[in-house]
């Protein structure tokens, strides 16, 4: 969204936006008016949008996509257990909840370096990182553009290993014809502010393991008995079955955690999975006119990539500079009111220094992306004026080096 603080201000070109609409207000008086904010319709009917797009037969909304990867992972554990210490192998490249949730569930993550044109976990690397205590891959979709799975697949099958999609930042993509979130064991999403869903919080797990979305779920709920999950369990049923569900209602089979969200983040949920197709169009041709008219610029930067057997949403447009660091770039973009972040550092972060030491020795395409990658905005709210705005200033920057 371009904002500005007050009509004096400068132009600001931010990295994401959110505007509440007529459809959202819509549903959110709904739930006014119903007086239910607790896990209910909305949230159910959010989960059955959200897992038909991904091609699954489940989907599980909670409060971050963070939680949904630490239950996910959790439950996994749980399921084959594996031991405190055990090993997952993550990207060098991500956002830091990949990792970190890893080490929330008591495991220990070994870092993979990227693929140098898609940003990706390089397939071709991932033999030599297992060792016998490895227990489950974690490749990123990042930035919108899906993993080369195949590959990861094929080796997480031969060598007994679970795999988890993060998908936080890929939304509605496709590899070789599959959706992203239906090729794993389980996969996780974000709808955080900013992202290619939003509901303010909030993230969903989806799999195609009806046992798998039971553990998740309890996990989510405090570790609570899967007999009564919601308020409605108790509905409807027969005395006996009443019976058993009181007995059993505040039975806790696991140690679980308060991952829940409410029927307000559902509802704008629900509203923006009506006109996702919309939201994919204008991101899309965002990112194309971007691509398009930044390609003089070759030299001095890369612009994404997108194989031909997957497409790319773009939840955001990243950038990676060839022969400097990204500091001076970025500056300019920032002190002319255009938006940056980095494209997400993790093993460079101090507490991942400290606790394993320079990974970036071991990474360096990681090393090159966290020297010299950042991204921009490409979301639904820019205008094409934004966009020429965008570009402009970026060619101004070279012409004056």
């Amino acid at each position: 969204m371009t904002r500005t603080s007050n009509p004096s201000s400068k132009r600001q070109i931010g990295v994401g936006g959110f505007v509440i609409g007529a459809r959202e207000k819509k549903y959110l008086n709904q739930i006014i008016k119903s007086n239910r904010i607790s896990y209910g319709p909305l949230s159910q009917r959010f989960e059955k949008l959200f897992a038909r797009a991904h091609d699954c037969k489940f989907a599980l909304f909670c409060n971050s996509g963070t939680s949904a990867l630490h239950v996910a992972l959790a439950a996994l554990k749980e399921r084959h257990g594996w031991d405190d210490g055990d090993e997952v192998l993550v990207p060098a490249v991500t956002f830091v909840a990949t990792s970190n949730i890893v080490c929330h569930n008591r495991m220990t993550p070994v870092f993979i370096d990227v693929d140098r044109a898609t940003y990706n976990i390089d397939p071709a690397l991932i033999e030599s990182h297992i060792t016998p205590r490895t227990r489950a891959i974690i490749p990123v979709h990042m930035m919108g553009l899906p993993c080369d799975m195949d590959p990861i697949l094929e080796i997480a099958k031969r060598r007994g290993l679970k795999v988890i999609e993060d998908s936080c930042e890929t939304l509605f993509a496709s590899y070789k014809g599959r959706k992203v979130g239906s090729m794993s064991d389980v996969a996780c999403f974000s709808t955080y502010v900013a992202h290619y869903i939003v509901t303010g919080v909030g993230g969903l797990a989806t799999t195609n393991d009806a046992d798998l979305s039971v553990r998740m779920r309890s996990l989510m709920n405090h570790g609570r008995d899967s007999i009564y999950i919601t308020i409605d369990d108790d509905q409807g049923v027969s005395k006996d079955k009443l019976h058993e569900i009181v007995a059993r209602r505040f039975s806790f089979i696991t140690m679980g955690h308060s991952f829940r969200c409410t029927e307000f983040e559902a509802a704008l949920g629900v509203a923006q999975m009506e006109v996702k197709d919309k939201i994919v169009k204008a991101r899309t041709g965002n990112a194309r006119f971007l691509i398009e008219n930044l390609k003089d610029l070759g030299e001095h930067i890369q612009l994404p990539t997108t194989p031909p057997d997957r497409n790319h949403m773009f939840m955001m447009f990243p950038i990676v500079l060839r022969g400097e660091a990204k500091t001076g770039l970025v500056n300019y973009l920032e002190d002319h009111g255009v938006e940056t972040r980095d494209i997400p550092p993790v093993i460079n972060q101090p507490i991942y220094r400290k606790l394993f030491g320079d990974l970036e020795a071991r990474n360096p395409v990681a090393r090159w992306i966290n020297h010299s990658g950042f991204y921009i905005g490409c979301h639904q709210y820019l205008t094409r004026r934004d966009l020429q705005f965008v570009v402009d200033t970026i060619h101004r920057y070279f012409r004056g080096k």
